[in-house]
């Protein structure tokens, strides 16, 4: 039996963000591409996590497609973790913008994306690039605190900002995410910043949300797409709207369930498992 999967070249390199070197892979088609997509991924999840839907771009859709990890953080981190001094706003505001830098400089000529999931969305607003990009899609993306969360998860949700993990990151000297159920070890400061965030009522902004790029996307009519879905406990849909009112009259909101694809369940991460393929075509329709 031939198989008549459209072949996808992958490519694995390292490009510069500032002052250090982000591990990358880029999924291609072997014809010249007409998009070209940067997946900014979610907090603690590696770039590998999105490989079965980046193949899949680049093979049934014809879209380049370029996976990268964050600063001091899986494939990226090159030292010791208790060493970094790396924020969460230097992802937002260095690394996100390089690596669709790089991705521009590759396809010159092709329209381009930014699918950001979870923090890969949440921080496109406040990024110097944005005018740039011809589309953002952002998913379970929201201004997110903790009275959003529905209970039970708001429990948990608290013990994460105020509970054991604060004192074992005080104690480790980063965030042992492996050891407290978390699933990702993560640079000290990132976790600090990221838990001011999460427990503030505008979240980011009054730190360094005062100047929003995407205020001006509703002017050149270039569409922003948020998704969220009816099981998402961590990033719910009142934070994600939250999130839309900043992109003005560009932003158009979708309330996706998992029953409408034949799934059982989707929430905050799972959007983008292999498992959950047939969601896939309804997020860059």
């Amino acid at each position: 039996m031939l198989d008549d999967t459209p072949p996808v070249l992958t490519e694995d390199f390292r490009f510069s963000a500032g002052s250090a070197m982000l591990s990358a892979r880029l999924y291609r088609p072997v014809t010249d591409p007409k998009v070209a997509v940067v997946v900014h991924g979610a907090t603690g999840v590696p770039r590998d996590y999105y490989q079965h839907f980046a193949h899949w771009l680049a093979a049934d859709q014809g879209i380049a497609c370029l996976t990268y990890d964050y600063r001091d953080f899986g494939h990226s981190l090159t030292g010791l973790l208790q060493e970094s001094r790396v924020k969460m706003a230097d992802w937002a505001l260095t690394d996100m913008p390089a690596a669709r830098a790089e991705m521009r400089q590759r396809y010159p000529h092709a329209e381009h994306w930014s699918i950001g999931h979870s923090v890969g969305g949440m921080l496109g607003p406040i990024q110097p690039d944005i005018d740039h990009l011809d589309r953002m899609i952002c998913v379970c993306s929201g201004l997110v605190t903790i009275s959003d969360h529905p209970w039970p998860y708001r429990a948990l949700a608290s013990l994460f900002w105020y509970g054991h993990v604060p004192l074992a990151v005080k104690t480790v000297g980063y965030l042992p995410g492996k050891a407290v159920g978390f699933g990702a070890d993560l640079p000290a400061l990132v976790y600090w910043q990221w838990r001011k965030w999460c427990t503030a009522p505008q979240n980011y902004l009054p730190e360094i949300g005062k100047t929003l790029p995407a205020a001006t996307w509703a002017e050149k009519g270039k569409p922003v797409d948020l998704f969220t879905f009816e099981d998402d406990q961590m990033v719910p849909p009142e934070a994600v709207w939250r999130l839309a009112d900043l992109y003005g009259s560009s932003a158009r909101r979708h309330v996706l369930s998992p029953q409408e694809f034949g799934l059982k369940d989707i929430g905050h991460i799972g959007a983008f498992a292999r498992r959950n393929a047939s969601l896939w075509p309804r997020l860059i329709a």
